[in-house]
């Protein structure tokens, strides 16, 4: 599926305890490719702090109001999150959850009222701020493609990737 233009929205990675949007809600940790057409398998990426969505919502949801209008609907991976309820309410406006075990579990989608979606890596709560750092600055360049297990995935060092390289070339017919 096709998501709207693109636009750049960063934030610290790490949010100092004192930095807040709005009643004692934290930044979100979140970093989106810059407008231009869309290109591979997400739009950007989250680095939520638990895998409660209902808790987490208000935050991103208010920084992504920019981008798709109105957010009506908000998809995600039912295993992937603690449960939650059908609709949430985050300033008044009644937002709805959608949780499907199809959905892939890195990921969630946000769609506006003009039908505009949003589809974001999530970076697990537990990543080292390093690993973090990397997925979220991946998933944000302009033209990747990367794939999603590839975005998540840890760095290899330089020998590591040969071996890695090797293997595989071995394993789809290369040297016997």
């Amino acid at each position: 599926m096709m998501s709207g233009p693109h636009t750049l929205i960063a934030t610290p990675l790490v949010t100092p305890p004192t930095e807040v949007i709005g009643p004692s809600r934290p930044a979100p940790r979140l970093r989106l490719k810059p407008e231009a057409p869309t290109t591979g398998y997400v739009d950007g990426a989250w680095w939520p702090r638990s895998r409660d969505l209902a808790a987490e919502l208000p935050a991103l949801l208010a920084v992504l109001a920019v981008r798709p209008g109105r957010i009506e609907r908000v998809t995600y991976n039912l295993t992937a999150w603690q449960q939650a309820a059908r609709r949430v309410l985050i300033e008044g406006h009644a937002i709805r959850l959608d949780g499907f075990r199809s959905q892939h579990p890195d990921t969630v989608t946000v769609i506006g009222s003009d039908r505009q979606r949003l589809t974001l890596l999530v970076v697990s709560p537990d990543a080292t701020a390093v690993a973090a750092h990397r997925a979220l600055t991946a998933a944000a360049r302009q033209a990747d493609v990367t794939s999603i297990e590839e975005l998540l995935a840890p760095r290899l060092g330089a020998a590591e990737a040969v071996d890695a390289a090797t293997q595989r070339w071995e394993m789809d017919g290369g040297r016997v």
